[in-house]
């Protein structure tokens, strides 16, 4: 084929593995340097910055002339399964499986795969991680019934928000108002639920602590636009799942009138591992991680609560979050060793039950009402602390072994 063909094609296979790997989640730093490899492998010179909002890509044909690719594009939904195959591809590429026509005609098979689950186990899963966040918070068995019923509202009006921009561009505040007057009721028939964090729970889908840290962690590897544009982001998204709230309970006292909370018995600590067990599952459905890869991912979940569970005691709850995310990022790194696949797809199942972005939520809660959701104090200095903890937990585990891949 002519030069100026072959560069074209490469050019296409680029740009459109830069974009779904966008699509699927993957953070600036690491879909950089994937980029950079696969340009470097296929002889083509090229630059490329990647933030949550836009895609700039430079690249350089044998004549030495500059084509410059941008485009503005929504943060992209996590979807580990998409990720894995994507990366198997682009080792099919390098191997030789593929030619480079047959990699570009696959890559876009996958962007636009549909969710491998379905509508009605995706629906089941956001109710039960409702329950399962509930259920880790040590609260009730009346809290964890109703914070599952709560997330099934939750999860109609994602569905909904699929369908309708107006939904979609008012999703995080509406879906907290609704649930804010649901509970609100509910607590008249029911005094015996902690109305704030049953909220709090049926909500945890929105709450953007995953971001958080991996914006902190972009700001570590010095990918300060990107980072800051993903903290920024996520505090943005906090905010509103808070007014919704706030204004949910607020209406719900006016309509239904204010039930005073009869403190129920605490559940067992054995719950704790069911509520993990649970939440690593549903992770996997709404994360999309393919079946054959779930049950490391479940592991994951189990890695990083055991290991924080076991060094509390000795470094406290903050920094033992450390020890969690050290024992996930050396887990992730030898999987992506062992399975040739990116560290992504288990570390960040893992991280989800680490992130304390509830801990911000109920920290914004004390600041704003003076009123704690849960007995639980310093919030504030201990989720950044924790913060911190996580993002070097995974620095040094990235010291002590390193991942197969970029990804």
């Amino acid at each position: 084929m002519p030069q100026s063909a072959e560069f074209k094609q490469k050019r296409r296979f680029i740009i459109s593995l830069g974009k779904a790997l966008h699509k699927f989640g993957t953070n600036s730093f690491r879909s950089e340097a994937h980029l950079q490899n696969v340009a470097n492998f296929l002889g083509v010179k090229a630059s490329f910055i990647i933030t949550p909002t836009s895609l700039t890509f430079v690249l350089i044909d044998d004549e030495h002339c500059e084509h410059n690719y941008i485009v503005r594009v929504k943060p992209g939904d996590l979807d580990l399964g998409s990720l894995a195959r994507t990366d198997e591809l682009v080792e099919e590429l390098s191997s030789g499986q593929r030619s480079l026509a047959e990699a570009t005609e696959r890559i876009e098979e996958i962007y636009n795969k549909p969710n491998p689950y379905g509508k009605t186990i995706t629906f089941l899963a956001f109710g039960a991680s409702s329950g399962a966040f509930a259920m880790l918070m040590h609260t009730s068995w009346n809290d964890v019934l109703w914070s599952g019923l709560l997330g099934l509202v939750v999860a109609l009006f994602v569905f909904w928000s699929e369908r309708s921009q107006r939904i979609s561009e008012s999703l995080e505040p509406l879906s907290a108002l609704v649930c804010a007057l649901i509970a609100s009721a509910v607590t008249n028939y029911d005094p015996h639920i902690n109305m704030a964090l049953v909220i709090l729970s049926a909500i945890i889908v929105f709450i953007p602590g995953l971001s958080l840290t991996l914006g902190l962690s972009e700001l570590a590897a010095r990918h300060l636009v990107s980072g800051t544009a993903r903290i920024m982001d996520a505090i943005m998204v906090l905010f509103k799942l808070y007014f919704g709230a706030v204004l949910g309970i607020a209406i719900g006292n006016l309509i239904w009138g204010t039930a005073e909370f009869i403190q129920p018995s605490a559940m067992p600590n054995w719950t704790s591992w069911v509520a993990v067990t649970i939440l690593s599952m549903t992770l996997v459905i709404m994360f999309q991680v393919r079946k054959k890869d779930a049950p490391w991912g479940i592991i994951s979940g189990y890695i990083a609560y055991g290991a924080t569970l076991w060094a509390t005691p000795y470094l406290g709850y903050a920094l033992g979050a450390f020890a969690g995310a050290f024992a996930l990022g050396v887990y992730s790194n030898l999987f992506s060793r062992v399975m040739n696949l990116p560290s992504s797809i288990v570390m960040l199942l893992g991280l989800v039950v680490l992130v304390p972005g509830s801990k911000v939520y109920i920290g914004l809660n004390s600041a704003v009402s003076g009123q704690n959701m849960l007995n639980t104090p310093d919030t504030a200095s201990q989720t950044f602390l924790i913060f911190m903890s996580l993002v070097a937990g995974l620095i040094f585990a990235n010291v002590a072994v390193r991942s197969r891949n970029t990804l």
